[in-house]
């Protein structure tokens, strides 16, 4: 696919998505959704890549939300598509073997919200802002915010941003767990790059047994949630990653991970 609205780079085993609509402040419409589907497919198959981030051209913006020139005049059919392609899209990043990183910007407001709520970490620079506006325009969040951002600031605090529409700062957002890490705006992508190389040069197969522990035993009971950590802890035992790294441990030096 040749992409008009994203850019895409790989370095150093380090796949950077860029949203690449600065006049429109990144909003997503439907032909920047199949693009970003398109490119986090590249990055599940591709075995040189290790880690991914995500993040908006410009120093103002992230995502500053869906395309509403685009939607105001959609179908409910229409809008179902439209919603069912971004979900799509952002399950594919949550759930791929691979950790993602957003590297939030600026606004990240309906949309870039939840497709950060979607990576495994949020990075934001201190000028960024987050929010659920949907509300203001007669909508809710229709791409996980009402489910995501529920189950990673919790019931109270989600239904404050999705039903007064409020935006909150990247203090705040760090204060109540929305985001990891806060940096200087001309700091923000150094420090994420180096985070994602650090990731990158992790045992592949643990990562993706972690990511998959973490992704699908959190809504389990805590004994079925437990059972699923012991085995993916078990069939890291399988990898030559495992071998190398007790090895190195006992030799007290640094491992040499080959990703398997």
């Amino acid at each position: 696919m040749e992409y008009k609205n994203i850019l895409f780079d790989v370095e150093d085993g380090v796949a950077t998505i860029t949203f690449n609509r600065p006049k429109a402040l990144n909003a997503m419409n439907a032909e920047t959704v199949a693009e970003i589907f398109d490119a986090a497919t590249r990055c599940k198959e591709d075995d040189s890549i290790k880690a991914i981030i995500l993040t908006g051209s410009g120093d103002k913006a992230f995502v500053a939300g869906a395309d509403i020139s685009e939607m105001q005049d959609m179908r409910p059919s229409e809008a179902l598509a439209f919603m069912e392609k971004g979900h799509e899209t952002w399950r594919l990043i949550e759930t791929m073997p691979k950790p993602s990183i957003a590297a939030i910007n600026g606004f990240a407001l309906g949309g870039g919200t939840e497709i950060s709520l979607a990576c495994d970490m949020r990075f934001a620079s201190e000028n960024a802002r987050f929010g659920q506006p949907e509300i203001m325009i007669g909508l809710i969040p229709g791409w996980g915010g009402t489910q995501r951002l529920t189950r990673i600031i919790g019931m109270g605090r989600a239904k404050e941003l999705v039903m007064a529409g409020v935006q909150i700062d990247a203090q705040r957002a760090y204060d109540i767990g929305l985001v990891n890490r806060v940096y200087p705006a001309d700091q923000l992508m150094e420090e994420t790059k180096k985070f994602a190389k650090k990731l990158a040069g992790m045992p592949g197969f643990a990562i993706k047994m972690a990511k998959h522990s973490i992704n699908f035993g959190y809504d389990l009971s805590l004994d079925s949630a437990n059972r699923l950590e012991t085995e993916c802890c078990a069939q890291c035992f399988s990898t030559d990653d495992q071998k190398e790294g007790m090895k190195a441990f006992i030799e007290k030096r640094k491992p040499n991970f080959v990703g398997y």
